[in-house]
């Protein structure tokens, strides 16, 4: 009986000893688990370069600074198979995907304009006729607001979760890269007003614009850079990752040095297509962090960027032009300065960065025939006229095709509903005939989209596009290289990995430094920074994080 005892008694020891063992385990995982506060840091800044197309990072990499996108790239993440995961690749599209976590069949977003069935005429992404501008005269400029986006943003989210103690603000030489990003619940939102010199808002988010804005606009900094005209930052020898300068193909023959003094007093808009275009957009971001104490307190806040000269040279000259490759040099050392800025007002380890892109560009057409390359293009007034005259001369009515954009045809149902054929007959006739257009790869009824046989990969890249009420009947593929634009410069705005294959590097605080060629997502990004931020991610989101990213 002893034995027994003595036995019971130690099994009893030893379970208390396991028991008391596993309750200091338990503890010592819920302390890490759930820490006494929430860290965050002080600031996350997103930078979305318009038009960037992913081999930007690599293209010019040995003649990038070392604290520009090399130190991105050094001492971030880089998540290097990042995609758009809908088509028509565009900038408005673009810039609400990132911050949505969604796709333009849920955000509403699925142009930079659409054609609006109600109103019978186009309707401008961030129009809105409600509000007036702020901070300059009174002008079309300053009409916008975000409310033709049906979602909300990682932006709305992190006011939310603050009790809209964080602050948001958005800056970008476009309305729609500053006002979609910044989302609906915004304390500003500012774009370049060409026309003025000024940076301007709308009443949707104040009645006056604060006086470091105002004073800003007085300088009136575009003529200073004007003055300098632009020449290339380095040696035009030097510039081997681009052809010899002044092609015919480039949107505008004018070789270097580009003469900009003319512009001064003159035309403000000109800005744009320079690379100073990008250092006005840095330089007043630098002072919406001083003047807003952004990043100053515990309270997390966010400054949404869209560097937007990019895409005007880009558009006007072309990847493997000397201006595009001259740009992205002057970013990157813009870049630096940028990042020492936030290293020295936010504090380095305090602050969260991600640079991406709204979409990618083609190579121009003609460089690609001088090489032998497959490419061309097309245009939305010939084919909807093409079409226009076929099917007159097939159904006696005039005008059944209302517009052709964003790859989509979209024809009058007022018409269509009052012949004696059906609509899914006309849809049918339209489609073979528009087949045979050179350039056209394949046209789809976008109701049908699921009956196709489209690759997969077009297909979930059309319906994540598709809008029921917004988008259009019919959906057009061009041939690889092919756009729908002008015979010089070039665009963006298809499926194809040069529009769709973007690049994607977080920075900062919690990110541990890496690289992945997993596949992700724009849709991505959103729930990425939601989970680093520990908030709820956006109302439309359809994206996952992605975890190779963080330190935990």
């Amino acid at each position: 009986m002893k034995k027994i005892s003595y036995l019971l008694l130690s099994l009893s020891l030893l379970s208390c000893s396991i028991a008391s063992a596993q309750t200091k385990k338990t503890a010592a995982n819920q302390s890490k688990t759930f820490p006494a506060e929430v860290a965050r840091p002080k600031l996350v800044v997103g930078l979305v370069v318009d038009q960037m197309r992913w081999d930007y990072l690599y293209r010019y990499y040995n003649r990038y600074t070392n604290g520009g996108f090399k130190r991105l790239i050094n001492e971030g993440f880089s998540a290097e198979n990042t995609y758009i995961p809908y088509t028509p690749t565009y900038t408005a599209c673009g810039h609400t995907c990132i911050y949505t976590g969604s796709v333009p069949a849920i955000h509403g977003i699925i142009g930079n304009d659409w054609y609006d069935a109600e109103t019978k005429k186009n309707m401008y992404c961030t129009e809105d006729t409600s509000v007036v501008t702020v901070g300059s005269t009174p002008s079309s400029e300053g009409n916008m607001s975000p409310k033709n986006m049906l979602s909300n943003t990682i932006t709305d989210e992190l006011r939310l979760a603050t009790n809209f103690k964080g602050k948001v603000i958005g800056i970008s030489l476009k309305d729609r890269g500053s006002i979609l990003p910044a989302g609906h619940a915004a304390n500003a939102a500012y774009w370049y007003q060409g026309s003025t010199g000024n940076w301007i808002t709308s009443s949707y988010y104040m009645t006056e614009v604060p006086a470091w804005i105002a004073d800003y606009n007085k300088l009136k900094l575009a003529n200073k850079f004007y003055a300098k005209n632009w020449e290339t930052l380095y040696p035009i020898n030097t510039y081997t990752n681009s052809t010899s300068d002044e092609q015919a193909y480039e949107g505008k023959l004018s070789t270097f040095p580009h003469s900009l003094a003319q512009f001064v007093d003159k035309n403000y808009d000109a800005i744009r297509s320079t690379p100073y275009g990008n250092t006005i957009t840095l330089d007043l971001a630098k002072l919406a962090i001083l003047s807003e104490d952004l990043g100053k307190d515990n309270i997390t806040d966010f400054l949404a960027l869209s560097c937007s000269a990019t895409d005007y040279v880009g558009h006007q000259y072309g990847p493997n032009s000397i201006e595009a490759e001259d740009t992205y040099l002057r970013l990157d050392k813009d870049f630096e300065e940028f990042f020492n800025y936030l290293d020295k007002q936010v504090g380095k380890g305090n602050y969260t960065i991600f640079l991406t892109a709204d979409h990618g560009a083609a190579h121009v057409p003609g460089f690609m025939q001088k090489n032998k390359l497959p490419a061309g293009v097309v245009s939305d007034r010939d084919i909807a006229a093409k079409l226009n005259t076929f099917l007159n001369d097939k159904y006696k009515v005039n005008n059944l095709v209302l517009r052709s954009m964003n790859n989509q045809i979209i024809f009058d149902h007022d018409k269509t509903d009052n012949l004696n054929v059906s609509f899914d007959v006309i849809k049918s006739a339209s489609i073979e005939f528009l087949k045979k257009l050179d350039g056209f790869a394949n046209v789809v009824d976008i109701s049908k989209i699921s009956q196709s046989t489209l690759p997969e990969v077009q297909k979930k890249m059309i319906t994540n596009g598709y809008n029921a009420k917004r988008s259009g009947d019919l959906y057009y593929i061009l041939n690889p290289n092919w756009f729908n634009g002008s015979s010089t410069g070039t665009t963006h705005g298809n499926w194809n990995p040069y529009d769709a294959h973007i690049p994607l590097v977080f920075m900062g605080w919690g990110i541990k430094p890496g690289a992945s060629n997993k596949t992700h997502y724009m849709t991505d990004i959103a729930p990425t920074l939601a989970a680093l931020l520990h908030i709820q991610m956006p109302n439309g989101n359809v994206g996952e994080p992605i975890t190779e990213i963080t330190n935990k």
